[in-house]
């Protein structure tokens, strides 16, 4: 089984590209926390993550860097050629779905104004339906239970 789920915060903003045959790919990196800190300070994980397709083209509107995401995927290795003639290998997660977390203002980034007012989750698994039910998750340190 290959199934990857993480909670973080996009490191950098997501870019979109389109595919010579029309298809919308978004990469973007997520930092995920460790449980343990190292000399008092936090260390985190970075993820680099690929989202294909209307997937993509929400998490590039909506998503900034410093924002919190829930994803679930599945980890890809591909390899490559560099320029010096070395071969690289390079594993990433290939997103398969989100959940959009935390509040806009939690990030601490600029967001623009075309962002739904009232949808704080987009969860797309195959279809374009928004979760209007959806309720603010609260922060690690505030566990309901």
């Amino acid at each position: 089984m290959n199934k990857v789920i993480l909670v973080g915060r996009l490191a950098r903003d997501p870019e979109l590209r389109t595919t010579t045959n029309g298809t919308s790919v978004c990469s973007f990196a997520i930092a995920v926390d460790r449980r343990f800190k190292r000399d008092g300070q936090p260390t985190a994980d970075f993820f680099n993550v690929t989202a294909w397709g209307k997937q993509g083209e929400v998490i590039s509107q909506y998503l900034r860097k410093g924002r919190q995401i829930a994803i679930t995927g599945r980890l890809q290795t591909r390899n490559y050629t560099a320029n010096d003639g070395t071969k690289r290998y390079v594993t990433d997660i290939v997103l398969e779905e989100f959940d959009f977390i935390g509040s806009r203002s939690d990030a601490g980034a600029s967001m623009n104004n075309s962002q739904p007012n009232n949808n704080n989750s987009v969860s797309l698994d195959g279809n374009d339906d928004i979760d209007e039910d959806f309720h603010l998750l609260a922060d690690d340190d505030d566990v309901p239970f």
